[in-house]
């Protein structure tokens, strides 16, 4: 089993930065492919963000975030990052943390381990 805690959601306004920590519990934190999703209330959980796992080589984002959003991990604190710049009012949702036992994907019922998430509220 593999717990995930997410953290450093917040109230900002357009164009402001934040950066959101999940911290994983367990030995294979590295074995994990890793993943950023998010759900705005009345609508479906959708994707923000992957990495893959052990050195992160490869990242993917969603086109709505490109640009603006970065995801990394380090191993060594069993955490990965979602730096989020230049937030816009419609990235507002709750955020949740991913965990992937076998490979980087999009989709959310791909995943194995989910944090409880943390709110993201940005303001116009």
């Amino acid at each position: 089993q593999v717990q995930l805690v997410e953290s450093g959601g917040g109230l900002v306004q357009a164009g402001d930065s934040l950066r959101l920590s999940c911290a994983a519990s367990g030995r294979t934190f590295s074995s994990y492919a890793m993943g950023w999703f998010r759900q705005a209330p009345g609508k479906e959980r959708e994707f923000v963000a992957a990495i893959s796992r052990s050195g992160g080589a490869s990242t993917y984002y969603a086109d709505s975030v490109k640009g603006r959003f970065t995801i990394s991990r380090d191993n060594a604190k069993n955490t990965v990052y979602l730096q989020m710049n230049s937030l816009k009012p419609e990235d507002t949702a709750v955020y949740y943390c991913a965990a992937n036992l076998f490979s980087v994907r999009s989709t959310a019922g791909d995943y194995d381990y989910w944090g409880q998430g943390t709110q993201v509220t940005v303001s116009s």
